[in-house]
């Protein structure tokens, strides 16, 4: 099986596996976080040691599917700087910002999410940097309309996501400990603007380059962070008696 075989053999298994994903959240959150429960899943580590245990991966590896592709000009960097405004803020500063005590998560959810970010990876930065070929991107595409609205999603969301996890950090006081309901932003109208955010981003991602790769992992963030942000507004829900009853889910004044 030669390893362009194996690449798109890998990127149907990521549409197909993700329908599958959807069921199995449908049925039980992934524990982490606030539902996270603390048995039932094998050992646990620390909060911060399973973000970057996860998040890490995914902000290096590109760097050595650089040294190794045949790519580095100006429209792949483009691309790179913001996959890395992401993740390099995910892996590197983002865990260490976080408030909460010793909250842990289950090394599994650890070791799965460095997996699919492993490969999520893979796909994306070796279709960029090898499989695209040396015309497929040229200098223009930084002008093309896909490319300024794909860029364009993408900041929106990163935006979104960025002031939402700023005003869920400031919840609390360091040393704090709990959970409160978040006001402020988009959190006026949605229950997950976090996740919304996100999803914004890597749907601009899918956009920006106009490739399968992309729309893959737009694909699978969909199927892993609508699920959650059902089960995120539910809980609210339950736990706080007073939590604004005119928030929707994930889409303003609609769901």
């Amino acid at each position: 099986m030669t390893e362009q075989t194996f690449n798109r053999l890998l990127l149907w298994g990521f549409f197909i596996l993700a329908i599958f994903v959807v069921a199995a959240l449908q049925r039980r959150t992934a524990p982490y976080g606030r539902h996270n429960q603390g048995q039932g899943w094998g050992p646990q580590v620390s909060s911060l040691a399973g973000w970057l245990i996860m998040e890490v991966p995914a902000s290096v590896a590109p760097l050595a599917l650089f040294l190794i592709g045949e790519r580095r000009d100006a429209v792949i960097w483009t691309f790179f700087v913001l996959w890395q405004l992401h993740y390099f803020h995910r892996a590197f500063i983002f865990p260490f910002r976080r408030r909460g005590g010793a909250a842990t998560m289950p090394l599994l959810i650890a070791l799965s999410g460095l997996l699919f970010n492993l490969l999520n990876t893979y796909l994306n930065w070796r279709f960029l940097t090898h499989f695209a070929g040396p015309t497929l991107y040229p200098r223009d595409w930084l002008w093309d309309p896909r490319f300024i609205a794909g860029t364009a999603l993408f900041l929106a969301g990163l935006l979104v996501n960025q002031h939402a996890d700023w005003v869920l950090i400031h919840l609390r006081k360091p040393g704090e400990t709990g959970y409160k309901i978040p006001y402020g932003g988009l959190y006026r109208w949605v229950s997950c603007p976090n996740y919304l955010g996100e999803l914004l981003e890597w749907c601009g991602w899918a956009v920006l380059p106009f490739w399968l790769p992309g729309l893959a992992f737009a694909v699978w963030t969909a199927a892993n962070l609508i699920p959650r942000a059902i089960s995120t507004h539910r809980w609210y829900r339950e736990r706080f008696p007073d939590y604004p009853t005119s928030r929707k889910i994930l889409v303003p004044f609609l769901w």
